[in-house]
């Protein structure tokens, strides 16, 4: 029988108990938080939500918040109420909140005060079961409640509802990159899962050390990465509540010196694009850096590690599985690999009949674990195509090498074939942006003149690159000299930025179904084709 486990207790309120209470817990900007301070905090909004606003056990919260200390405080104050906090994409649209509010049945919303229009121009109308909105930060508008006036009348020492490991503790909705966001649930030993499997089993991580993620809060991996693996262990939480951009990063790292730094390819090539004159930026206190929701090149690791002698941990997780369940680790890494599974899961390769692959062989990729999300809300269907028993189809194509190294080779649906042979778009990727010139690229099929399925490269060139039809064709050159004559792109298209979801990860199926995206124009495009 399981016994009494809540997960706020545990990430929050242990650290009372246990003599942490003046240990700095949460530093955002000008403002810094003790673990005393923040259970304070939390323990009042949870006294408000449950006495004022009546919500009851098994409701959900729908947190649209910037990161900071509000949002963290309504997270756990919901779990410890036995609420279900539900973080959501602060990017998002107003259909896409709609959606949620209603798919989800949310009773109310938590909201940072400069995201708040969406959900204001809303209102009950279009979320038939919303009775409360929450304003943090700003003046709370009519018919709103505000955040700092709830704590202020809600009372400290609030009990903890008598929640079991297996009950629900918090949802999230994935990115919706191939369709409507799905719900994924996740149980009250989650998070103590994932930080006792990775943060501990992989980083190492302690009370001295100091986390900053460039991944948010309302991302599975965000969440993971500056808010329940450090307060695991009563470490610090850095958070910055604006924009990502390589500038506000490198500021960030460079003011509040965090040891472990959280990241995804995307921004790491961001920051290496980016140079000041004179010294360059100060990572002297970084002692791991992580990245995962894609797949890191390998030429983007060896970049990193010559500017500035950091290795980077590449590994892969899901919104599902909550956080990474492969991953590089000190002392065991394979540039371009996104590693070793970390002890606790299981994975295997597969081909589609369900039989093992040999190693080498591509295949998909499956894991079993503590953290798998107990199903998708309100989508028996497609928790049924995506759980089989105690195993998880992850979408992924993978091989895995003679010493246990798993190598990504993209999504199912990514894959393509060329003169009849399966090809993986992110090993020809992986080519290209060794080359100086090439920022960041994707790779497609597109029809050739025959009607022949043949690699198409979409390629976001460095800083002060100009794109002409030599370049093209010298990388199409590049590619042939490094990879078997009938992978390399037949077609060489330049363009500005990439589609991606709001994790980062590259939406390929906007490139194939968006016919212009092959035309170009004279000045942001010029393309070498049927080479």
């Amino acid at each position: 029988m399981a016994s009494v486990f809540n997960a706020a207790s545990y990430f929050i309120d242990r650290h009372l108990a246990e003599g942490r209470a003046d240990r700095i817990a949460v530093e955002c900007g000008d403002e810094r938080l003790t673990y005393g301070a923040l259970a304070a905090r939390i323990d009042r909004l949870g006294h408000a939500l449950r006495h004022r606003l009546t919500i009851r056990r098994g409701e959900r919260i729908v947190l649209v918040m910037l990161d900071g200390p509000d949002f963290i405080c309504s997270f756990f104050a919901a779990i410890k109420i036995g609420a279900i906090p539900i973080p959501t994409n602060t990017l998002w649209k107003p259909a896409e909140y709609a959606y949620v509010l209603d798919d989800s049945r949310a009773v109310a919303v938590i909201v940072s005060e400069p995201l708040a229009a969406p959900i204001l121009a809303m209102r009950r109308e279009r979320a038939a079961h919303l009775r409360s909105i929450v304003v943090s930060g700003g003046r709370a508008p009519s018919e709103t409640q505000s955040f700092d006036e709830l704590i202020a009348g809600g009372a400290p020492n609030l009990e903890p509802e008598p929640t079991d490991q297996h009950d629900p503790a918090f949802w999230l909705y994935s990115s919706g990159s191939t369709g409507l966001p799905k719900g994924c649930i996740h149980l009250q030993d989650h998070m103590m899962v994932c930080a006792d499997r990775y943060a501990r089993g992989v980083l190492g991580i302690t009370a001295d050390d100091r986390a900053f993620s460039v991944a948010k809060l309302f991302f599975a991996y965000g969440l993971g990465n500056a808010m329940y693996f450090p307060f695991a262990v009563g470490a610090t939480a850095i958070l910055w509540p604006g924009p990502p951009t390589a500038a506000n990063v490198y500021a960030v790292i460079e003011r509040h010196r965090p040891t472990l730094i959280f990241s995804v390819p995307t921004s790491y090539a961001m920051l290496l694009a980016l140079h000041r004159d004179g010294q360059d930026f100060d990572l002297s206190s970084v002692r791991h850096a992580v990245s995962a929701g894609e797949s890191l090149p390998a030429a983007l690791f060896h970049r990193f590690e010559e500017r500035f002698g950091i290795q980077i941990l590449d590994g892969i997780g899901s919104t599902e599985a909550l956080h990474i369940f492969i991953s590089n680790r000190p002392g065991a890494i394979r540039p371009g690999s996104s590693g070793r599974v970390v002890p606790g899961y299981e994975t295997k390769v597969v081909d589609d009949d369900g039989h093992a692959v040999a190693p080498g062989q591509i295949g998909n990729l499956f894991v079993k674990g503590a953290s798998l999300c107990a199903g998708y809300w309100n989508q028996s269907a497609r928790t049924r195509s995506v759980m089989d028993g105690n195993w998880m189809r992850t979408g992924d194509k993978y091989s895995q090498d003679d010493e246990g190294f798993y190598w990504y080779a993209g999504r199912t649906d990514d894959m393509l074939k060329a003169g009849g042979i399966w090809v993986s778009p992110v090993e020809i990727e992986n080519a290209l942006v060794e080359h100086d010139a090439v920022l960041e690229c994707a790779v497609i099929g597109r029809e050739d003149r025959d009607g022949l399925m043949k690699p198409a490269a979409y390629v976001v060139l460095a800083h002060g690159v100009a794109a002409s039809d030599t370049l093209a064709n010298e990388l199409i050159e590049w590619v042939r000299q490094r990879l078997p004559d009938y992978k390399r792109p037949r077609r060489v298209e330049f363009i500005d930025a990439l589609p991606k979801t709001a994790t980062g990860k590259i939406q390929r199926f906007k490139l194939r179904e968006d016919p212009k995206d092959t035309e170009g124009t004279e000045d942001t495009k010029r393309s070498s084709a049927d080479l």
